[in-house]
């Protein structure tokens, strides 16, 4: 007798990566379940068993492309400008990218639509990434790099923010010069 739970990981995962591959060949915007269930070899009905839709199957398959682990820490050299600017050019580097930007948008849309959504995209994607830029930052004020009352929550959405506005409203270009500017105001802002 087959095992059910091996045949349901099997095509946990066949659903998964045929999402990202779909996604990564079209886009969101043409993504559809229906896409994903012929590529995955499995009934729509499978998909929607698990999932509430598409954004929650993409959300899931970046998540797991991520590593089920947390990510790891940010390097600690004592130089916390060096630390950050690889972080920070990699984030505007990835909102820059008209192929991963598309997927990001089409996410904020489903998350501005449903608190649900939101929360997941938050804690299971955006918070463990961000964590590790808040541990960056811990380390440096206590080692007296930064202000003893810079709350780190806000010294993160100050280095983040500006990047996703810019992003979400398309006011500028996404370059590696911005990303540096960006970073130089917020650590003359943040340092003792």
């Amino acid at each position: 007798m087959p095992n059910a739970a091996r045949r349901s990981e099997r095509s946990r995962q066949a659903i998964l990566e045929s999402a990202l591959a779909l996604l990564h060949e079209s886009g969101y915007a043409d993504l559809t379940i229906e896409a994903i269930a012929a590529r995955a070899g499995v009934g729509k009905q499978t998909i929607y068993r698990w999932w509430s839709g598409r954004g929650a199957v993409v959300l899931d398959a970046l998540v797991e492309q991520a590593g089920a682990s947390e990510p790891p820490p940010l390097p600690d050299t004592g130089d916390l400008e060096a630390d950050l600017r690889p972080v920070i050019r990699a984030i505007v580097a990835e909102l820059a990218d008209p192929r991963l930007s598309a997927t990001t948008r089409a996410l904020t849309v489903e998350a501005l639509t449903s608190e649900t959504f939101a929360e997941q995209v938050r804690d299971r994607l955006l918070r463990p990434q961000l964590g590790t830029i808040v541990a960056r930052l811990r380390s440096a004020r206590e080692a007296g790099d930064l202000r003893a009352d810079a709350d780190l929550d806000q010294a993160v959405e100050l280095l983040i923010g500006p990047m996703y506005h810019r992003w979400m409203l398309r006011t500028g270009p996404l370059t590696e010069a911005y990303a540096d500017g960006l970073l130089d105001l917020a650590l003359a802002a943040l340092r003792r």
